[in-house]
């Protein structure tokens, strides 16, 4: 009963603690602080963001095997839902790329109806990763990582586009290079249009010559506009989006199931990991450009968690946080969430006032925005500068890479992580050293001195003895000769892990069993319980050869010479 008692108030903390942090996952006033000063350029921003995104949304939700009204209804509801629930000021949300790679097999294998339901699933997993408070985590994604799967994306949202700008129809069941080997055989066999290549051709020139010309300009509607008009006048035969939504659905719940849940858990996993990763990675993004106040990462999670719990009820799909469209809200002035709805709300205006001329643009002209967009994700000088660092970071590199273009983007990261951690953990070990240190004599000193001196030898442990590193130190120190005394000295020993103090056990034991005594100086506290808690001071041949002071040592170890040099038979052991 006393047990329960004393439980009680822990529990009524804890739980307190939580709700707390629950609480501050909700929107407050302060999300909108100085929106009356700013209001005028978060508007600004929201339109430019909105006819930006405009042609991506509608392009993402093609390339995802489901529909550019898919793409398009996600951009408006995941759009205003991350805005007001999401943990920073200036994140834009909705379809992207890499959202379009992950679901692209989930539709190929269970259909466009199953995404749905992997979105809420994402969702309710995003959600339970922000009251978990994992979004300070991010950070232990290296940078090498980030930038491999950044260029496998880019390369498989180019490749998946190639059949659109051939004008051909794309293969089910195999993977981007050979959809895009596939789409150019068929194009040579005369079964391509040359049109929809012309398209491709003139968006893309009309994108990069804009952009130079001025950065501001919508460079990819403006592309996408005129290759619309002139397929229009020239009446081509080519693909076109077809009929969207006059208005926006009524939300309804997908059928849920345990039998339909178990074969999607999979894929709601990598959905989830991609939605948390991108749109953390977006934020920091945004940090960095921004004078806003910087995000806040396990808001941000939360936001995107209801943003993928909400888009697939009206018939969207997952959404992540948009670093291009973040990009463009930055630089257009954008300081609130206000410019992220504004956003959402230029898409409903599309819906419900531009529906039918949306309707005739070319697939082909879409596929050039994205293949474009993908080319442009890559940043050329972040990727010279990873190679260029060390071998290892280019290895990672290289990897996640080819792992997000052969594989899946959640399997590249896995490995491309792991690997980085276990170069980082080589790096750290040879980083470790057991440095020689001679003890000077005394200026006093005589012949006698001399001799003692050569019989001891110090060394002082730097850097970190742990599992990595545990035995290189065990074969450098087990190698010394023609000496009486060892002092190890350890108060500039950084890690010391279970694995390490058994090494140091067993440097101990060796050099003790061919009748060296072996002093430690200085263990630091938490080190010295890890010593003693696996036994490694147990080989020491006195408790009492540990000392804090180096000169209390050195006595020691001299008095010990001269009695093993000159009266072996009164030495204690």
């Amino acid at each position: 009963m006393a047990a329960a008692v004393d439980e009680t108030p822990g529990a009524r903390a804890l739980a307190s603690r939580f709700v707390v942090f629950a609480a501050s996952m909700l929107p407050t006033r302060r999300d909108y602080g100085g929106i009356g000063r700013s209001w005028r350029k978060d508007v600004v921003a929201g339109l430019t963001v909105g006819v930006v995104a405009l042609p991506l949304a509608l392009a993402f939700g093609i390339s995802a095997g489901l529909s550019a009204r898919a793409g398009l209804i996600t951009a408006i509801v995941a759009g205003i839902v991350a805005a007001i629930f999401g943990g920073s000021n200036v994140q834009v949300s909705g379809p992207t790329g890499a959202m379009a790679v992950v679901l692209l097999p989930v539709v190929a294998r269970y259909g466009a109806g199953a995404v749905p339901l992997v979105g809420i699933m994402a969702g309710v997993l995003v959600v339970i990763a922000a009251l978990a408070r994992l979004g300070r985590f991010l950070a232990f994604i290296p940078w090498p990582v980030i930038e491999g799967f950044t260029v496998g994306i880019a390369l498989i949202i180019f490749l998946q586009q190639v059949p659109a700008a051939l004008g051909v129809h794309k293969p089910k069941g195999v993977n981007n290079a050979a959809v895009a080997a596939r789409a150019v055989s068929a194009a040579i066999h005369g079964h391509g249009t040359g049109a929809a290549l012309g398209l491709v051709v003139l968006v893309a020139a009309v994108m990069v010559g804009l952009t130079k010309l001025h950065r501001a300009l919508p460079a990819s509607l403006i592309a996408v506009v005129v290759a619309t008009v002139v397929a229009e006048a020239t009446n081509a035969r080519v693909a076109r989006i077809g009929t969207l939504p006059r208005s926006l659905p009524l939300p309804t719940l997908p059928a849920i199931s345990v039998h339909r849940m178990s074969p999607l858990l999979g894929a709601a996993f990598a959905v989830a990991a991609l939605a948390a990763i991108e749109s953390l990675l977006s934020a920091k993004v945004a940090d960095g450009m921004s004078d806003a106040p910087p995000h806040d990462p396990d808001r941000e999670l939360f936001g995107q968690g209801l943003a993928n719990l909400v888009s697939p009820l009206f018939g969207g799909m997952p959404a992540t946080g948009a670093i291009a469209r973040t990009a463009v809200n930055v630089r257009a002035g954008a300081r609130t969430r206000v410019a992220a709805v504004v956003h959402s709300l230029v898409l409903v205006a599309v819906v419900f006032l531009a529906g039918p001329m949306v309707a005739r643009i070319p697939l082909a002209a879409l596929a050039a925005v994205l293949m474009v967009t993908a080319l442009r994700m890559i940043e050329p000088h972040n990727v010279r500068a990873v190679l260029r660092a060390t071998r290892g970071d280019a290895a990672v590199l290289v990897l996640t890479a080819g792992l997000t273009l052969a594989f899946d983007l959640i399997r590249a990261v896995e490995i491309g992580v792991a690997v980085a951690g276990l170069l980082a953990l080589r790096a750290v070990a040879r980083s470790a050293d057991a440095r020689v240190e001679p003890i000077t004599p005394q200026v006093d000193a005589d012949a006698e001195e001399q001799l003692l001196h050569d019989h001891i030898v110090t060394y002082r442990l730097d850097g970190a003895l742990f599992f990595g590193a545990a035995q290189r130190f065990l074969t450098e120190l087990t190698a010394v000769a023609d000496v009486d005394v060892v002092i190890l000295r350890l108060p500039d020993m950084q890690v010391l892990d279970a694995t390490g103090a058994q090494a140091l056990g067993e440097i101990v034991a060796d050099l003790e069993s061919r009748g060296i005594t072996v002093l430690l100086k200085g263990p630091r506290p938490e080190h010295l319980r890890t010593l003693l808690a696996v036994g490694a001071l147990d080989h020491l041949a006195h408790e009492r050869h540990v000392f804090g002071d180096l000169d209390a040592a050195l006595v020691h170890a001299r008095l010990h010479v001269q009695r093993v040099r000159h009266d072996p038979a009164t030495v204690p052991g």
